[in-house]
């Protein structure tokens, strides 16, 4: 009698969807005693997620490290591996195969991580439900097969990005803190002390959770919240360069039309004429989004 189950669908998609940035090469779904995986080196990525159950997992340093549901193992292009279920317990997993040029973006930006192929996580039903529709996509004779089963690898890959047990429940806690005080006047070297890092260590956790530098992702913060205040406000641009942080206007300007492309006063002229039907400082309710009436 069988001690484990298992569904899986592989494909070969086209060049011209390679283009596309990511593209799905296969889908699986396991449960049970399953075989062990491995030695072996793929020339593609995989994220298996383990959504019950235990095993281990043994990188190419031949340490063998539990592991404990939920989790996700990271299989990386060139990187031997090797793993298994508990053989008593077994686990429940998912799986999905894919590459593409995208990749190597989701590898700076700290989406995947080579360098740590075994993350725990806070909760596998995101990452499964994602999964799911890759399995549901890849039905044989779908005509979207390959641009449905992409787009729902990015879906998984910013499911797992959120799931990281590291992770508090509204995103990375440092990074958070950041966008907090991004429009006070502190310097990287006072926003490390404020969280007890050396600015060597904030520009590591800042580098893996957002893919930049301190100081740019404090800059993306503040340039983001100006062209906020620019395209719905009235402010002048001085006082809207107080209000993300810079006292100096003409500073700010410059950096602004360095970084965005454009001065802040054209911004502003291209963002009114763009947008029909003004502007409101209402949030609106996603279940009565708010409805432009053209008479």
């Amino acid at each position: 009698m069988s001690t484990y189950h298992t569904w899986m669908r592989y494909f070969t998609p086209s060049p011209v969807h390679h283009r596309l940035g990511l593209v799905c090469l296969g889908v699986g779904l396991q449960h049970g005693l399953l075989p062990t995986v491995g030695p072996r080196t793929l020339d593609h990525h995989v994220a298996v997620v383990i959504t019950a159950g235990s095993g281990w997992f043994q990188d190419d340093d031949g340490r063998r490290t539990p592991v404990t549901a939920p989790a996700l193992l990271w299989l990386t292009p060139g990187r031997p591996h090797h793993y298994g279920a508990d053989p008593d317990t077994g686990w429940d997993e998912c799986f999905v195969d894919f590459t593409g040029p995208a990749t190597t973006t989701y590898t700076e930006l700290g989406y995947i991580e080579p360098d740590r192929p075994l993350v725990a996580l806070s909760d596998a039903a995101p990452a499964r439900a994602a999964v799911g529709r890759i399995a549901r996509a890849a039905r044989r004779g779908n005509p979207l097969l390959e641009v449905e089963t992409g787009a729902a690898v990015h879906e998984l890959l910013v499911a797992l990005r959120r799931a990281r047990a590291d992770m508090a429940p509204d995103g990375d806690p440092v990074l958070h803190a950041l966008a907090r005080d991004a429009f006070r006047p502190l310097s990287v070297a006072e926003h490390a002390a404020r969280h007890g890092m050396t600015p060597a260590e904030l520009r590591t956790a800042v580098r893996r959770g957002a893919g930049c530098s301190p100081k740019d992702y404090l800059l993306g913060i503040r340039l983001g919240r100006a062209k906020e205040l620019l395209a719905a406000t009235e402010l002048p641009v001085a006082a809207v360069a107080r209000r993300v942080g810079y006292d100096d206007p003409a500073y700010f300007s410059r950096l602004f039309t360095r970084r965005v492309g454009t001065a802040p006063v054209r911004f502003r002229e291209q963002q009114g004429r763009a947008v029909p039907g003004g502007w409101s400082d209402r949030i609106p309710d996603p279940d009565d989004p708010p409805m432009l009436h053209v008479g």
